[in-house]
């Protein structure tokens, strides 16, 4: 046997005891674990028997839990906007403040009051009258120029100051009787049979002023009506204007019926309940969430419920809105005041619908991440092409071909960024997404900033180890050169 194979022997057989002493260690162990899980009580047995149970059962009730938070946490946004636009007045103004600057509620707002104005006046009598007996064929053209020339003088004059004035106190005024019928306050504001009524009589009169100035022989002589210049209207208006034209003036004259009192049975109830409930709604929806969270044995899987169920309930309820709102618009005549109550529809709603987004793509957002940062295998692959992914997009990005041409057209590279936002929002016309577009342009620019920086220092030092040779200077122990 050589001197090595004497050695290797030598340490076997020196290692065999302790090998032996760890085994019997082992064996002892086990045979002590076997006697305590033989000594257990049969009710701690019948504890771990029943344990998956418990466990589907926690896992049945988180679900259940999480399903009742996403679908109220939606519908809690909903009733929020719904509290706040419906039934605070300065924001309900505000909502509908910018409506006439749209062309098809323009258009039919001037085609009501101008139909209501050659409806109770009689233009088309007055033109005959006012026309020679041979000439009486011109009245029917003659009425038609008339009625263009004035919808187009409603239209000029919705583009006023004036007019905004009028339409703000007019919708302040409506909503204040709309506020008051709902909260059982209607004794304090001037409501009539349970009707609410949005009063255009004001645009009227001021559109009648300008009318009678340019074409005085259409009432006969220049009309004397009160020039509103403010927001206030006179209580008596109505009875200005019909002494000013010589005629009688139904009570509903230039009036809007918003309400009715047939669809106010029972709103007020409603109201009151509503109130409470979206007290009771984002409450319950918090306590859902926490004690999904307490109860589930896997939080990371009870939040990937949860996105879910908040992007499902965004989709459902959207859906539900949209059938609720064609319905509503099914009462409306079909033609332009259909149109313009479908925009004035789309306006009102387009904050909720904002929200609505949001809410959806978070949902999506967190159910994909909790997906991710899982053990599934797809998340495990994704994770690790992630990983390899970056790590050859940094080795490439540190290259010094990549920074040279970064540095050199740095400038392009920020143009580029703020015209790809700027083609984004074109897309998306949000103010989520305008947000969001904003912050991820404002970490590109700064981190294509800081990396042409670095790499413009990186191209300026000097490689570490490549000291210039100095050389051989000739000397004592030297030979000469």
């Amino acid at each position: 046997m050589s001197d090595v194979e004497h050695a290797n022997g030598g340490d076997e057989h020196a290692t065999a005891p302790g090998g032996d002493a760890e085994l019997r260690r082992l064996r002892a162990e086990v045979a002590d674990l076997r006697a305590r899980l033989a000594a257990r009580p049969p009710d701690a047995a019948g504890r771990v028997r029943a344990h998956p149970n418990l466990m589907r059962t926690r896992r049945a009730v988180a679900a259940l839990l999480v399903a009742l938070a996403g679908f109220g946490l939606v519908a809690s946004v909903i009733g929020v906007w719904g509290a706040r636009t419906t039934l605070e007045t300065d924001r309900w103004v505000a909502t509908v403040e910018p409506l006439p600057e749209n062309p098809e509620v323009n258009a039919a707002m001037a085609t009501y009051l101008t139909d209501q104005v050659f409806t109770h006046l009689n233009v088309q009598g007055r033109i005959v009258e006012a026309l020679p007996p041979r000439a009486a064929f011109l009245a029917g053209p003659v009425t038609d120029a008339v009625h263009d020339h004035l919808r187009n003088r409603v239209r000029n004059f919705m583009g006023t100051e004036q007019f905004a004035a009028l339409w703000q106190e007019a919708n302040q005024f409506a909503h204040a009787q709309f506020v008051a019928i709902a909260e059982g306050e209607s004794e304090t504001v001037n409501v009539q049979n349970g009707t609410v009524t949005l009063n255009l009589l004001p645009v009227i009169n001021d559109v009648l002023v300008t009318v009678s100035q340019e074409l005085p022989t259409l009432f006969g002589e220049e009309l004397r009506l009160p020039a509103l210049s403010s927001g206030e209207v006179p209580a008596d208006l109505r009875e200005k204007v019909a002494t000013a034209l010589g005629v009688t003036l139904p009570a509903d004259f230039g009036q809007v019926a918003v309400y009715q009192d047939g669809d106010l049975t029972g709103f007020q109830d409603a109201v009151l309940l509503f109130e409470r409930g979206i007290v009771l709604l984002v409450i319950g929806t918090l306590v859902c969430l926490a004690l999904a969270l307490v109860v589930s044995p896997g939080r990371r899987r009870t939040l990937l419920l949860f996105g879910v169920a908040v992007a499902g309930s965004a989709v459902v309820l959207a859906a539900v809105l949209r059938t609720v709102g064609d319905r509503l618009l099914e009462r409306v005549p079909e033609g332009l005041y259909r149109q313009a109550a479908s925009v004035a529809v789309h306006d009102v709603f387009r904050t909720l619908r904002d929200r609505g987004d949001l809410l959806l793509w978070s949902g999506v957002a967190l159910a994909v991440l909790m997906y991710l940062v899982g053990p599934g295998r797809g998340a495990v692959a994704l994770r690790r092409s992630a990983v390899s992914g970056l790590r050859a997009g940094w080795s490439a990005a540190r290259s010094d071909r990549v920074g040279e041409l970064v540095v050199r057209h740095l400038d392009v590279l920020r143009i580029a960024g703020v015209v790809v936002a700027a083609l984004v929002v074109l897309l998306f016309a949000s103010w989520t997404a305008l947000l969001v577009i904003l912050v991820v342009l404002a970490a590109y620019e700064v981190g294509v900033t800081l990396f042409a920086r670095h790499a413009a220092e990186r191209g300026r030092a000097p490689d570490a180890g490549t000291a210039p040779r100095v050389p051989p200077v000739a000397g004592a122990g030297g030979s000469p050169p």
